[in-house]
């Protein structure tokens, strides 16, 4: 009995004898093999984790535009001094601008050419410029100026009236002509869009039928030099 139990306990020994071994030796295998990777630097390295701050792009000190700013250059004389019909053979007209609009005034000034009506826009105020011109078929007429609107009657769709102050000539493109009784005829002077409206009369307080013309502005160029 004594013999079986020492016989299994010497093979117990010699297996825990035979475990030990074999660990030290594969704990030697893993050491000479983690030695040889570590020289020749193949071990994979520790991840560091580096805080970056965040770049913030640059500003500019200068700025460059790339297309060159248009400036719009200051009307220097924003009343008108002539008008000219190209359709109605190129006549040519001044422009009275009186302060007053009473009827004595532009009565007045209607002696001297065609009339812009204080009330109405100029050239530095866009909005409607309101022109009224004295218009006679007698047979003799001393004062010429009686016949200032003579013929615009005439004047088409699409024909031009050039306005012109003493540096810049303004265009505009006639779009409607009528007759209409004095009684009916209002003449709206508004704001905003750059229009013309000429109106005939034998005087400014008279019912006699008239003539409108309404056009609208389609260029502007210095005076001199011809319309682009």
């Amino acid at each position: 009995m004594e013999s079986k139990t020492t016989k299994n306990h010497m093979q117990f020994t010699s297996k825990l004898e035979e475990r030990v071994v074999f660990f030290f030796v594969v704990v030697g295998v893993i050491s000479i093999t983690y030695g040889i990777f570590f020289i020749a630097d193949f071990l994979p390295e520790k991840k560091v984790e580096v805080e970056v701050e965040e770049q913030v792009p640059a500003v500019p000190t200068e700025i460059i535009a790339e297309e060159p700013v248009t400036v719009v250059e200051e009307v220097v004389d924003p009343l008108p001094i002539s008008i000219i019909f190209d359709a109605l053979d190129g006549k040519r007209v001044t422009i009275l601008n009186p302060d007053s609009g009473t009827v004595e005034a532009l009565d007045s000034a209607l002696l001297s050419g065609v009339v812009r009506h204080p009330e109405s826009a100029d050239f530095k105020e866009s909005g409607t410029i309101f022109l009224l011109g004295h218009s006679s078929y007698l047979p003799v007429v001393r004062n010429k100026n009686f016949q200032a609107f003579n013929g615009i009657q005439k004047l088409k769709w699409g024909d031009t009236i050039r306005l012109q102050s003493s540096d810049v000539e303004y265009v505009y493109s006639v779009e409607r002509v009528y007759e209409t009784k004095a009684t009916d005829a209002e003449v709206k002077i508004e704001r905003g869009d750059a229009k013309l409206v000429l109106a005939t009369c034998n005087s400014f307080a008279t019912k006699d039928d008239r003539f409108i013309v309404e056009a609208v502005l389609v260029g502007s160029h210095p005076v001199g030099t011809p319309a682009v």
